[in-house]
């Protein structure tokens, strides 16, 4: 261990294991710690008896649920985009040949007390209670906008600067301009009195909303298919909401499976493995069960860890938060439900691994909260077995009472555990002590905003502008996901 790297990276979660694959390609000398005996740390799945062990203590499973090698329970359950940012990053780094995908059956959005599929073709559409017909008439064009769309092309936006304008002002149905409001002076001739004279006339002149959909829509849209996980995107810049949609369409027309989702085979925990094996394979080095990582300084400048009474130099540490607690602050906390049960989510199509998501407002809520599901299907449970999460942002200190709303929608349930987690974000200046802390992960459903930290990361570390990653010109149906 009395060697000198180029980097450190401390924890195995899934955030640290991609960085380490990275970084380890780009030729970098990297060592990987964890205090752990085992790989993924947070984001880690865990079979029956390790899942007993952390929520029941010495207390053992009930035989009926079967052995607990057919278990693995994710810790941070979330679905990949099919199109999105970690397939691409798979495929880049040729991490697909050590995992195997399946398509996520569908997604589903709870509105009015029911629980209605989100639509995944034109004749689904045109059935969907969601929107009545004039209102799909109305929704179909935004659609057909989103999808022609193209950043870089002026003559896609239709004359909206989707910088400057709101989601707001783009889609809600308003009686003025999304644009710039603005007024002048002309004169026109009045006959007033038989004489002809010239009189001021203040004009407006306004550019009408094109999309002017009802708050339901916005809502379904916003939540199920922008995957916004509350409403404050409709007050920020347009262009965001409208390359989430896209994004939306593009991964679920990738694979044509009923959802925009993937899901790995065996459960999450795969992932951190697959790209530990990446950065060996390029010379990284791993170390489990090292206890008391210490980041070692000089002048305020991370330059090693000692482990065991052995210092290993380094130029940059990598970490996540439960590594550098003083380097870090609190932005929340997630509360989650993790459940067993002997059949699907009721009400939706007798989905072996689906996706509900309850937008705020259904709820009363300042934030989604989010049911999700898996199964034997992905091999994450024994035959006639379902894993069920419900997750949301914490408004209480109640799990419990707060998760009910979407425990309620599962139905009978064999075993259920509760829990919180804190979220943080690092605070220190990564340029200044060279330490490089990744966010705690949102109860969010998909991956996407674990790879955008991941990427600024990247970034922050090499100096590279990882938009090469984000804009990979890839062909995905190498993620092995031919299995429907």
């Amino acid at each position: 261990m009395d060697e000198e790297y180029d980097v450190i990276v401390l924890g195995t979660g899934l955030k640290e294991c991609i960085l380490s694959g990275l970084l380890s390609v780009d030729g970098l000398k990297v060592l990987h710690m964890d205090k752990n005996d085992y790989y993924g740390g947070e984001s880690s799945s865990l079979n029956l008896i390790q899942l007993w062990k952390r929520f029941r203590g010495e207390e053992q499973p009930p035989e009926n649920l079967g052995t607990s090698r057919e278990y693995n329970v994710d810790m941070i359950p979330k679905f990949m985009m099919a199109n999105g940012t970690l397939v691409r990053i798979l495929i880049h780094t040729d991490v697909t040949k050590y995992l195997n995908f399946k398509a996520v059956d569908g997604s589903f959005v709870y509105n009015k007390g029911k629980i209605h599929k989100v639509p995944a073709t034109d004749v689904e559409a045109l059935k969907s209670p969601l929107m009545g017909l004039f209102e799909k008439r109305r929704a179909r064009k935004f659609f057909v906008f989103v999808q022609d769309f193209d950043e870089s092309d002026p003559k896609t936006h239709h004359g909206m600067d989707l910088e400057t304008i709101t989601a707001k002002e783009l889609i809600s149905f308003v009686s003025h301009t999304y644009a710039s409001l603005y007024h002048t002076a002309i004169y026109t001739k009045l006959l007033i009195r038989n004489q002809l004279i010239l009189a001021p006339v203040l004009t407006y002149e306004f550019l009408v909303t094109k999309y002017e959909l009802e708050d339901d829509t916005i809502e379904f849209i916003g939540h199920a298919l922008a995957l916004h996980f509350s409403d404050e995107y409709l007050d920020k810049p347009a262009v965001t909401f409208v390359k989430r949609m896209k994004l939306y369409a593009e991964s679920l027309a990738r694979f044509q499976s009923g959802s925009p989702y993937l899901y790995p085979m065996y459960g999450l925990g795969e992932l951190p493995q697959a790209f530990a094996r990446l950065s060996a394979v390029y010379g990284g080095t791993y170390m489990l069960s090292k206890p008391d990582c210490k980041v070692e300084y000089d002048d305020g400048v991370a330059i090693g860890v000692t482990s065991e009474g052995e210092t290993a130099k380094c130029k940059k540490v990598v970490c996540d938060p439960s590594y550098l607690p003083d380097k870090v602050e609190k932005v929340g906390k997630v509360a989650r439900a993790v459940v067993i049960m002997s059949h699907p989510i009721p009400d939706t199509q007798e989905s072996h691994s689906t996706q509900v998501i309850i937008p705020q407002k259904q709820l009363g809520r300042k934030s989604d909260m989010y049911l999700f599901c898996c199964s034997y299907y992905h091999n994450v449970a024994p035959q006639g077995k379902y894993i069920a999460f419900v997750l949301t942002e914490a408004e209480t200190d109640d799990p419990e009472a707060e998760l009910k709303p979407g425990v309620d929608l599962l139905g009978p349930v064999d075993e259920i555990f509760y829990e919180t987690y804190d979220r943080y974000k690092p605070t220190n200046d990564c340029d200044s002590d060279h330490c490089y802390i990744s966010m705690s992960y949102d109860p969010s459903t998909h991956f996407e905003s674990t790879v955008e930290d991941v990427l600024a990361m990247y970034t922050k570390i090499t100096g590279k502008v990882s938009v090469t990653v984000l804009d990979l010109s890839v062909d995905l149906s190498a993620a092995s996901a031919g299995e429907q």
